[in-house]
């Protein structure tokens, strides 16, 4: 019963008389079980700029080089999680907000996570960054100009959108605010788009570098 009393009870957000209960195994054992460190990829851009490819490519190398990573793709997440919010800018934040909120998880667990979203506004980016200790989070821009993913339009999107059929399209009747200071960026090599391999390379090399592929 006294222990039971020295609980601290608190409010977050609507959530009343809520108590933190500490895991009896900590990240750094988790890490070490895996032998990599985990962490938060955030894979940004316009629609068709590649972020789906890269993420799927990448989770590929990473899997054949022995790591546990998981993908958090922004269309999936809509079939289920976040199937209850629209593309107005409150529920792109909340969206946002949730995926940062799970990524976090995987990442505490020791996962390699990859978050693949347009994810428009910097504030909600900057956000899920806050989530995590700033070492943990890797922001990678997809440097696609919009007429060039425009031109690709892999889902018929942007036809749509100039044809007035989607409202609130990024890039079209929605700002996208690039990111200042991320830490990855994919762009034009020799004057041409990398392929998804080289884009995936680009990040392992990172990951390699920055120590996250090992405990």
């Amino acid at each position: 019963m006294q222990v039971m009393e020295n609980l601290v009870r608190t409010t977050v957000g609507m959530s009343t008389n809520i108590v933190w209960h500490e895991c009896s195994i900590g990240k750094l054992e988790r890490q070490n079980l895996l032998m990599q460190k985990g962490c938060v990829i955030w894979i940004t851009g316009f629609s068709g700029s590649g972020k789906s490819t890269l993420a799927s490519m990448l989770n590929r190398q990473l899997h054949c080089r022995g790591h546990v990573s998981y993908v958090l793709d922004g269309d999936n997440l809509r079939h289920g999680l976040n199937k209850d919010l629209s593309f107005k800018a409150e529920d792109r934040a909340e969206n946002i907000c949730r995926v940062g909120e799970v990524a976090k998880l995987f990442a505490d667990a020791g996962v390699i996570c990859t978050a693949s979203l347009i994810s428009p506004y910097r504030r909600d980016r900057d956000a899920c960054r806050a989530l995590v200790p700033d070492s943990m989070f890797i922001e990678v821009f997809m440097d696609v100009p919009l007429k060039v993913c425009e031109e690709r339009d892999p889902k018929g999107l942007y036809k749509l959108a100039r044809a007035g059929k989607i409202k609130g399209f990024t890039g079209i009747d929605d700002p996208y605010e690039p990111p200042m200071d991320c830490e990855i960026v994919i762009q034009l090599k020799d004057g041409k788009y990398q392929t998804p391999k080289a884009m995936a390379e680009q990040v392992v090399t990172y990951l390699e570098e920055n120590g996250y592929l090992k405990a």
